[in-house]
């Protein structure tokens, strides 16, 4: 599938999908990760998921010829592949590809369905540990130790917390040597499995 359109580098923090927009093209991510959300009628976001390399991106808008039903955005650096509709539903016909794609995309959105019942129900450190770790594993760690790309305030956005509950639970992870901040505002996650087993503990 790759074939089907050149690779393009796409900057962390750009749009690769918008919510509304007409169905296109499909995107296939080749490196990089990238978060889901979904915008309410107030502005506010919601993290549906994160996907990393290999992952197909906005094709049920276009087998099914609906605008885009989630925005996707470029959590780091992203190599990706903008498929046109046509190209795409051509090879997917060609190689008997839709069952599997319709079996793949269920489950996807029963990922993001538990993801959206954490964010309902778990508390701040909870849900920052939880969002963080999905990030972290479907990022790219080619410089040596995994880095999260969004500051404080786009985490708080995506988990539909305060900027000062994220900093609150970010502190004693940081004072403990688990992440540190970065200078442009990003996060350096050097144990993830301890924030996370720390937040599951305090909750």
């Amino acid at each position: 599938m790759c074939e089907l359109a050149p690779g393009h580098l796409r900057p962390a923090r750009s749009v690769l999908l918008r919510q509304g927009d007409p169905a296109t093209h499909v995107i296939l991510l080749d490196s990089g990760s990238t978060l889901v959300t979904l915008s309410g009628a107030e502005g506010e976001r919601t993290l549906l998921a994160v996907r990393g390399p290999g992952e197909l991106l906005g094709e049920l808008a276009v087998l099914d010829e609906k605008p885009r039903s989630a925005t996707v955005i470029a959590a780091e650096r992203c190599r990706v592949h903008l498929i046109p509709a046509s190209s795409f539903l051509l090879f997917v016909e060609e190689h008997g590809l839709l069952a599997p794609l319709l079996r793949h995309a269920i489950t996807r959105v029963r990922e993001s369905e538990a993801v959206r019942l954490e964010f309902a129900t778990a508390d701040v450190p909870l849900r920052l540990a939880g969002a963080l770790g999905r990030l972290v594993r479907a990022g790219s760690q080619a410089s040596g130790e995994p880095s999260v790309r969004l500051t404080q305030v786009e985490l708080s956005q995506m988990i539909g917390a305060s900027r000062n509950a994220v900093g609150s639970a970010i502190k004693p992870w940081r004072e403990r040597g688990w992440l540190e901040t970065e200078a442009g505002g990003g996060l350096v996650i050097h144990d993830i499995h301890a924030i996370e087993q720390d937040a599951r503990h305090t909750t």
